[in-house]
């Protein structure tokens, strides 16, 4: 580990170097990554991280689960911030708060030296653009919506974005403190949304309700032939998550964060307003009692 910044109260950025880290995979947007946590002796898991074979095969998860458990290190799913391969530097941005899971308790107590495992891409690899969930296709009039744990993502989406798309995004974080700079076209609008101690998700909800009220015209050019039925998925058991591929259209949606939350405003989109699904990426990263993105 490079680095440790304290963004804001509930934001810790960690800035991890690596011998392999200049041939890291530079697609950005919200490209996820695994970390592998210490164990509670400070050492990590033996994966086949130092086995180009293992690497070459990609069987490091089969690995991970067939550890015994004292041996397998928590594993949980981030976000590349930023990523600079010639100087070997990778940022991830944490949340933090008082029941922070592993890898928030982690962040907590991070210090420069500290070892974790990372999974990523390989920029040399033809899959160097896997886990990516953003995918407007030929939309220019965007929505991101999302709580504090989707900041990095849609931080790192609308940095790759130019002044050809009409963009709205709302983010919900615990505190006013916690809005972030994101340099971004000065025609975006970013509104992010103190929670302080109103329900998860209710100002975001409130918000999307009321874009899409003064937004109806984009919303029914947006909308599909027919009304959708949307599954009742249980957020609590199944996995909820979709990020449709590229297609025509005009507006495209991108929702994250809890997953209970990503649900209603999904709902409202498809049923609500009748925007067709294709239209919208959903992504249930963690469930209410469960503090951060598992496996």
């Amino acid at each position: 580990m490079a680095g440790v910044q304290r963004l804001s109260p509930h934001f810790v950025r960690v800035t991890f170097t690596g011998p392999d880290f200049d041939v890291f995979g530079t697609a950005g947007l919200d490209q996820r990554i695994k970390l592998i946590l210490p164990l509670a002796d400070g050492s990590l898991s033996d994966i086949g991280q130092h086995d180009e074979t293992v690497i070459d095969a990609g069987d490091w998860y089969t690995i991970w689960r067939e550890l015994p458990g004292e041996r397998r290190g928590a594993l949980r799913t981030y976000t590349v911030r930023r990523v600079d391969p010639a100087r070997r530097r990778l940022d991830v941005d944490f949340v933090v708060h008082h029941d922070a899971g592993p890898a928030g308790s982690w962040a907590e107590q991070a210090a420069v030296g500290q070892e974790l495992v990372i999974v990523g891409p390989d920029q040399r690899s033809e899959a160097y653009r896997v886990g990516l969930d953003w995918h407007p296709g030929t939309a220019r009039r965007v929505l991101l919506a999302g709580d504090e744990t989707a900041a990095p993502a849609i931080a790192g989406i609308l940095e790759s974005l130019d002044g050809a798309f009409d963009v709205d995004v709302f983010i919900e974080v615990p505190t006013a403190a916690d809005a972030l700079t994101i340099d971004v076209p000065g025609t975006f609008r970013v509104t992010w949304l103190e929670r302080g101690a109103r329900a998860h998700g209710a100002a975001l909800a409130d918000a999307v309700t009321a874009w899409a009220a003064g937004n109806a015209d984009v919303l029914t050019r947006a909308a599909a032939p027919r009304r959708q039925e949307l599954a009742d998925v249980d957020v609590d058991v199944d996995l909820l998550w979709d990020s449709p591929e590229d297609s025509e259209g005009e507006f495209y949606a991108w929702i994250a964060g809890e997953a209970a939350m990503v649900k209603g405003l999904r709902r409202h989109l498809v049923q609500g307003c009748g925007v067709d699904r294709k239209r919208v990426a959903f992504m249930g990263y963690w469930r209410l009692g469960q503090s951060e993105r598992q496996e």
